[in-house]
């Protein structure tokens, strides 16, 4: 079949002859490409077969990832991994494997990057290498080109499938167990304050999304993200809010901080944070202790007493407030901690549910409930 120079000679000769591309419907696209390619005398020895894969992966270069598309249409990859031309992985039901893919050279890939940004008007390029962005169906992409990325191009695709987990599916799937699930279930309607912690890829977000289920229809809840992902759908009264990375001018910028502090006029009864990673903390820690009980969010950290030593950490950075006055604002806000791990063979597990019961002698006061031992979640209480 036809590498990207070929296909973006067919390319090139459309638009020199059409200048309503853009204009038209994906399926207009395709019966001009059609056209133009029987036009070609060079590709008259194509099967008809060959033909409607050649549509295709020209399509998939004017409107999507070229390559890389296959991937994003098929609802079974979770994750598409991009370290340079040559090595492309995707992740399948936890398990990640190294496919076929290999794009013509390194520029290949950076003209990809650089169109399917272009064309939401998001600026990447050797001056400004790295750059994200959300998908129309809620997948978030993240690229970083060279000088940032010595090897050659970085993408990073983290597809939303659009499921919305439920805790039944979670305990049928062994990630949690019937007597924890429980006892979270009445966590949540007793509006008590959560933390979900764990490493990348330990699945948070669809827990946070799973526990939200048993938020009362009658609350006000604001959710405020990096990227949409929660899927709170049965509750009518609900703001979403999500932050803004700056324009190509630096400005334009609107952060997880700025949010949460606007949320608190908009009379939230609770307030759902998709990830903290910096300065917000601060006003994450203050909503959850100034009349926004039931409050939720989530973090990165390798278990709970490490996860509240990071909070305290985000927020000794963005604030003047001693260490001791920091650990005890933290210790007083949060109820729960729940901290999620990933198994060698791509399965989510809650590892321990934890209490936050204070913070004395400089340390905090954890009381273990649930502890994994093995391949069981064993209650403590």
């Amino acid at each position: 079949m036809l590498n990207h120079q070929a296909r973006q000679n067919i390319i090139e000769d459309l638009v020199a002859k059409h200048n309503d591309i853009d204009c038209l419907s994906d399926k207009e696209l395709k019966q001009l490409l059609a056209k133009l390619i029987a036009q070609y005398k060079d590709l008259s020895d194509l099967t008809m077969s060959e033909r409607r894969i050649l549509i295709i992966q020209l399509f998939n270069t004017m409107r999507g990832l070229d390559l890389l598309q296959p991937f994003l249409d098929d609802s079974s990859i979770t994750e598409i991994m991009v370290n340079g031309a040559n090595h492309v992985f995707i992740e399948r039901e936890g398990q990640i494997y190294k496919t076929p893919v290999v794009f013509d050279h390194p520029e290949h890939l950076t003209y990809v990057i650089t169109r399917f940004f272009g064309r939401s008007n998001r600026l990447i390029n050797e001056q400004n290498p790295i750059n994200g962005m959300r998908l129309e169906d809620g997948s978030r992409i993240h690229a970083i080109l060279p000088p940032s990325a010595p090897e050659g191009p970085v993408v990073s695709i983290r597809r939303f499938t659009g499921i919305r987990p439920r805790l039944e599916s979670l305990i049928e799937h062994k990630t949690i167990n019937q007597q924890a699930a429980e006892f979270l279930i009445e966590t949540v309607t007793e509006k008590r304050n959560v933390f979900i912690s764990g490493g990348t890829g330990t699945g948070k977000t669809t827990f946070l999304n799973a526990l939200s289920a048993y938020i009362g229809r009658q609350e006000r809840v604001v959710t405020i993200e990096d990227n949409i992902e929660l899927d709170l759908q049965d509750i009518p009264n609900l703001v979403r809010l999500e932050a803004r990375e700056p324009g190509p001018d630096g400005k334009g910028a609107i952060t997880l901080e700025q949010l949460i502090r606007s949320s608190l006029r908009l009379r939230p009864d609770r307030i759902l944070v998709g990830e903290i990673r910096g300065a917000e903390a601060f006003d994450m820690i203050q909503a959850m202790s100034t009349g926004h009980p039931g409050s939720m969010s989530t973090g990165h950290g390798n278990n709970s007493l490490e996860m509240l030593d990071r909070i305290s950490l985000m927020i000794l950075m963005s604030s003047s407030l001693p260490w001791d006055a920091i650990k005890r604002l933290v210790a007083s806000a949060l109820d729960i901690n729940i901290h999620l791990t990933r198994l060698p063979d791509g399965r989510r597990i809650v590892q321990e549910i934890s209490a936050i019961k204070g913070y004395q002698n400089q340390q905090f006061q954890l009381e273990p409930l649930f502890v994994r031992e093995g391949a069981e979640l064993r209650c403590l209480s």
